[in-house]
């Protein structure tokens, strides 16, 4: 069965949530989608059944708060906002990231 592109993203959602937050400042779910698929040049795509749920808990870990806004077309959302604890969380998440594809580049290097 063919992987679909979104596969790339199991264990990534929060690192790349938090780091959007992070640069982007506050955003909605969709702002949120939309900036991971443009910055990706259409390689990433978060599909909202996981984004929501993954909002959802990071909210409750703490990592991220929300408060609802107007959005620039007059409709309400829920806007996410990275939280002190948040940028912390973001750095352990990086650092396993980089220990991932360091050891990822090492296995492709030797074979």
């Amino acid at each position: 069965m063919p992987k679909s592109p979104n596969d790339k993203l199991q264990g990534t959602l929060t690192l790349l949530v938090l780091r959007t937050l992070e640069s982007r400042g506050p955003l909605h779910g969709y702002g949120l989608c939309e900036h991971v698929h443009l910055v990706s040049d259409d390689l990433l795509q978060i599909e909202e059944g996981s984004l929501y749920p993954a909002l959802h808990r990071m909210e409750q870990d703490g990592w991220i708060a929300s408060e609802w806004e107007v959005t620039d077309k007059g409709r309400r959302a829920k806007f996410y906002l990275i939280t002190p604890r948040g940028k912390k969380q973001l750095a352990e998440e990086q650092e396993k990231w980089n220990r991932l594809t360091r050891g990822v580049t090492r296995v492709l290097r030797a074979t």
